[in-house]
């Protein structure tokens, strides 16, 4: 079992590489199967495999501070002469041309030990538990409820998802906190025993009819419930469809993004799903498709009733569609929105999205140190500080201290330098590491999440996390990550991830403010030159004297 270093003494010959040490070794404390290396998401890897692992360490523990180590796909491949404000670690995963990037060449590859999928945040060591989708997630429903539900109609509402892995088990939480009752259906046991244990669930029904006899009663006294139910999702999604209960949202986030190993098909235990996917891989993914389209059709027929539905970034439409009839597959995309086109964008567009801090000390006062700091530096976003009171009193401890918190353009930079300022005389015991979901601004391309229906029709074009990646690396970032899928569902994304350690020096404080206000910057530019007037408006914020940032200078190509 890995866990995290905690407290002031060091292994390796800086608190810089220390705390990339500690990020690797806290991905897989959190992670879903840590025994092989796995973070999330079914296949999202830390590393290569065990020796590759043991080799960054070492590394990483020998690193000086002018050097940077560069990882290919997960292993280490050398130690470069740089120079002091360089990354200390630059790390390419599974980029493949195109004609490379299919399915079964992946999946061939990985069989063979010669590439991972490195998830989003899972090679990049910047993964912190199911926190790291809780605030999305409740910034989603939030959203989606602002959008679609009338605050003075008082009705308490509910929402019907799937999938309890290491980020769908952030939907219960997220949706308590956001006000909502919610049924989340779960086809292994031991996911739905690891949340009851961590505090995230207040029943686990024993059928149906008790999970929707508990919703019923959470509506009644308008009281937010948690539920889960042992079940395959498409056969659940299927038999509530046909009973006539219309949930108010209905999403999903089982790990469909895979069809082969992370959909359990409808009429196979888990055992029996282990095996077939190994001795008939084929078979399989097509079973798992036909059980996505049965879920996609319950979910249009709950739509028809009168439910909000919305894909959360698994991609189980894609899936789905191999398995639907054309025109039902032209209806899935039309009735089921993607959740950054419907909801976030408008976010992204002033550069907020999913920001996070690390405590390397493991002291939960320090976390208390950087919550209020966050609490008061932005009085004008009063959602901050009503978020951090909420994470504060919901979620469970899971891994190195950490928060998660939607901070955009100068935000991120304005606390981090706070943070680095406390760090320098004492207040935090020892340094941080900021990061974020690589689900950012500027940090992905994915046509089929977050940069479904770009308004300049940009969703493919993968240009911006490769222009971050770069920037990233001028501002010295401490570790800069560029990923993508290779094949099958993953051949849809590329991404760009960062860590910087705020180790209280003034070299930390430069790196700090640089690395995270270009980062977020060039997110607010890509989205002003895709011609989203939100984002337009966010350049000329910058100029206002009270902007947190420094002015940004936009080059409008259209004019």
């Amino acid at each position: 079992m890995i866990t995290a270093a905690r407290g002031n003494m060091l292994r390796c010959k800086s608190w810089r590489a220390e705390a990339l040490l500690r990020m690797l070794e806290n991905v897989l404390e959190v992670g879903e199967r840590p025994e092989e290396l796995v973070v999330y998401a079914a296949l999202g890897k830390a590393a290569r495999d065990w020796p590759a692992y043991h080799a960054i360490v070492d590394a990483l523990r020998a690193l000086e501070v002018g050097r940077t180590l560069v990882l290919q796909t997960g292993r280490p491949i050398g130690v470069l002469t740089t120079h002091p404000g360089a990354p200390l670690v630059v790390s390419a995963v599974n980029n493949t041309v195109g004609r490379w990037a299919t399915e079964e060449r992946c999946y061939e590859r990985m069989r063979e030990g010669k590439t991972i999928w490195g998830g989003l945040t899972a090679a990049a060591w910047q993964y912190i538990g199911r926190q790291g989708v809780l605030g999305g997630t409740y910034e989603l429903l939030r959203a989606a409820q602002r959008k679609h539900f009338p605050e003075a109609d008082g009705r308490h509402r509910w929402l019907l998802t799937a999938g309890l892995g290491g980020m769908g088990s952030a939907q219960p939480i997220s949706a308590k906190m956001a006000g909502l009752s919610s049924l989340t259906v779960e086809v292994d046991p031991a996911k739905i025993d690891r949340l009851v244990v961590a505090g995230g669930l207040d029943l686990v029904a024993a059928d149906l009819e008790e999970a929707l006899a508990a919703i019923g009663k959470a509506v009644a006294a308008g009281s937010p419930t948690a539920v889960a139910l042992q079940g395959n999702s498409a056969t659940v999604f299927e038999r509530i469809a046909a009973r006539g209960v219309v949930p108010d949202l209905v999403t999903d986030q089982t790990a469909a993004h895979d069809a082969r190993f992370g959909y359990v098909p409808e009429g196979l235990d888990l055992a029996d799903w282990i095996r077939l996917r190994e001795s008939a891989p084929r078979e399989i993914e097509l079973r798992a498709r036909e059980s996505m389209a049965t879920q996609v059709r319950a979910m249009l027929a709950l739509r028809d009733a009168g439910a909000v539905v919305f894909e959360n970034g698994n991609n189980l439409r894609v899936q789905a569609a191999e398995a639907l009839s054309p025109p039902e597959s032209e209806r899935a995309f039309a009735g089921i929105p993607g959740f950054m086109q419907a909801y976030l964008r408008p976010l992204f567009c002033r550069g907020i999205g999913p920001f996070r801090w690390v405590l390397l000390s493991g002291s939960e006062a320090d976390r208390d140190v950087v919550d209020e700091l966050a609490s008061r530096l932005f009085p004008e976003r009063p959602e901050v500080a009503e978020w951090i009171a909420l994470a504060r009193q919901h979620i469970p401890p899971q891994g190195l201290p950490a928060r998660s918190c939607w901070l955009g353009y100068g935000e991120r930079a304005a606390l981090a330098v706070a943070v680095n300022d406390a760090v320098r005389d004492g207040r935090i015991s020892a340094p941080v590491a900021f990061t974020r979901d690589h689900l950012d601004s500027a940090g992905m391309t994915h046509p089929r999440i977050g940069t479904e229906g770009m308004a300049d029709d940009s969703d493919g074009v993968s240009d911006w996390p490769i222009l971050d990646a770069m920037l990233l690396a001028t501002a010295g970032a401490d570790l800069v990550a560029v990923h993508s899928g290779g094949g099958g569902y993953s051949g849809w994304m590329q991404s760009s991830g960062v860590t910087v350690v705020a180790d209280g020096t003034p070299e930390a404080r430069e790196r700090l403010r640089l690395a995270l206000d270009l980062d977020s910057g060039l997110g607010v530019l890509r989205h002003a030159t895709a011609g989203y007037p939100e984002a337009q408006q966010a350049v000329r914020d910058s100029a206002r004297p009270e902007s947190h940032g420094p002015e940004l200078h936009w080059i409008n190509p259209n004019t």
